[in-house]
């Protein structure tokens, strides 16, 4: 059965760019629990769902649904020419890392290249989700990572996220792959996106 998207240009440094849909439709409070933490009523798009799925729930069986998920897209607007499959680094540790995985069944079902080392973050910085301003957001992320230039150099990647939020980290990302990585294109697909404008 085929995953349903609703997908949305992404504007930024990258040469085309898409979210498949939003992660969350609506997201209602319902009340506070035994430990003071609000808990909310929350409905997911179908690939938030997916996704929600496998980052909080750790299952790796919705891998697959998630790449069908992509081909649809690709199947509405015809996909760019990729060399190389790029992850964004994950930002905390995870059993199932969910860009990471999806990354390399899409790569796997492509026949496209992945390359998990081309980025490397190597400068902690803080939870981005705190800082509200984009300015301050990407000052965050100054220095934040290194690319390996003889990896990227001329080639055409697909940089790949499993959420949109500001784009400040993908923005940083892409310049650093066209600046000092040398890329011929990057395009941006993400998973999902919020609602925030910025």
């Amino acid at each position: 059965m085929s995953v349903q998207i609703n997908p949305k240009q992404l504007n930024g440094p990258w040469d085309g760019g898409h979210a498949l849909d939003l992660h969350t439709l609506s997201s209602t409070p319902i009340g506070y629990d035994g430990y003071g933490h609000m808990q909310f009523d929350t409905t997911y798009s179908a690939v938030g769902g997916l996704l929600y799925q496998l980052k909080s729930k750790g299952d790796p069986s919705v891998v697959p649904s998630l790449v069908e998920a992509i081909e649809s897209f690709w199947a509405l607007s015809p996909r760019p020419s990729i060399d190389l499959v790029v992850p964004v680094p994950p930002t905390k540790k995870r059993k199932y890392p969910p860009v990471l995985l999806v990354a390399t069944a899409l790569s796997e079902r492509l026949g496209v290249p992945l390359c998990t080392d081309c980025i490397v973050k190597v400068k902690q910085t803080p939870q981005l989700k705190d800082l509200v301003e984009y300015d301050k957001r990407m000052a965050a992320l100054e220095g934040a990572f290194t690319v390996d230039r003889s990896r990227t150099e001329r080639k055409d990647i697909l940089l790949f996220d499993d959420l949109y939020r500001s784009g400040a980290t993908v923005s940083a990302i892409t310049n650093l792959l066209k600046k000092d990585g040398g890329a011929k294109a990057v395009r941006l697909l993400t998973l999902t996106r919020t609602r925030s404008k910025s």
